[in-house]
């Protein structure tokens, strides 16, 4: 149960700086992704009348269903937006020493940019294997769309 005074919440929208990397968990074979993310901003110099950017980098965590879609869909370059929470975990090294570190576990993932970016990807990976539709298949008939539109509620 949530606090109704507080809340965890992170969306950003940037570009992956790597392949996900998929595994899945021993136990339970749940899946789990990791991938970095790169955030830009711009920022003005006070002295000057230049701009500059800064980057910032964003450890990203994904689980289940998601992580299988990060795999497949997502690459580096990609432009996402996410939605997620920050989560920090603590652990042990192999020598004895306290470790931590602040990761986002993404809960929503939305693909950004190009259509043709995501077909030339997926074209890749799943070769056609149906045959293609006949032309007049593929589009309506100009009366049907027009039968459709007064159709619509207002």
């Amino acid at each position: 149960m949530r606090d109704i005074n507080s809340l965890n919440k992170v969306i950003l929208i940037g570009r992956l700086g790597q392949n996900p990397e998929l595994r899945y968990l021993p136990q339970t074979e749940r899946a789990v992704a990791k991938f970095s993310l790169a955030t830009n901003e711009r920022y003005y110099k006070p002295d000057t009348t230049e701009s500059d950017i800064r980057v910032e980098w964003h450890r990203i965590v994904t689980w289940g269903k998601l992580a299988e879609f990060c795999e497949k869909y997502l690459n580096q370059g990609k432009q996402i937006y996410l939605e997620g929470k920050l989560r920090t975990r603590t652990w042990q090294d192999k020598d004895g020493n306290k470790r931590s570190t602040t990761e986002i576990e993404a809960q929503n993932i939305v693909l950004l940019g190009k259509r043709e970016d995501f077909a030339e990807k997926q074209q890749i990976e799943e070769p056609e294997s149906a045959p293609p539709e006949s032309p007049e298949e593929k589009a309506p008939s100009k009366d049907k769309e027009w039968e459709d539109e007064d159709e619509v509620p207002f």
